[in-house]
């Protein structure tokens, strides 16, 4: 188990971590292919961008996705993780949350908010909850919207996603979790 833990250390951040992120799922020009949630795509470049306006460090969060495959269209495409997707990482995903222990859980994506539901039931939702800092499973939840460059251009801007961001670090700073 150390072995595994020092891996995920690596890759992920620190395994003492009291921040956790989980995204969707691997994209295919990102972490699919580096191995590393959050890089070496534009999603991962405005990750970074966030994640540094709340002072942060990838090396203080830990980050997962809720399906652990990248999900693809038959054009090559990234798709949305089905059920069946996100039914089999569940499991995982809930053995991460069990090994990090996160005092705050920020989900990106409806997709990863989904994937929490199944783990311990709750009723929230994107539309009504982001950058909300709500109570799940003994923790905080702050549900975020994903830092894709769709999402960006389509239902939540740069600034407004800034402001979420902001969300995290008061709570943080309300935990002393740094």
């Amino acid at each position: 188990m150390c072995e595994r833990a020092a891996v995920l250390s690596e890759l992920n951040g620190g395994t003492n971590a009291r921040v956790m992120f989980i995204g969707e799922a691997p994209g295919r020009r990102g972490a699919d292919r580096t191995r590393i949630p959050f890089s070496g795509d534009q999603s991962g470049q405005n990750f970074d961008h966030f994640l540094h306006s709340a002072g942060l460090k990838r090396s203080e969060i830990f980050i997962t996705s809720a399906a652990l495959c990248n999900p693809r269209k038959e054009s090559g495409a990234n798709r949305r993780p089905s059920a069946s997707e996100l039914r089999n990482c569940s499991e995982f995903l809930q053995r991460t949350i069990n090994l990090i222990d996160p005092s705050i859980v920020v989900t990106l994506g409806g997709v990863a908010l989904e994937a929490l539901k199944r783990l311990h039931y709750h009723e929230f939702t994107l539309k009504d909850d982001a950058a909300k800092v709500r109570h799940w499973n003994d923790r905080l939840l702050i549900p975020l919207y994903h830092p894709s460059p769709q999402v960006l251009i389509t239902v939540r801007d740069e600034r407004a996603q800034l402001r979420d961001y902001r969300v995290v670090t008061r709570a943080v700073q309300s935990l002393g979790a740094r």
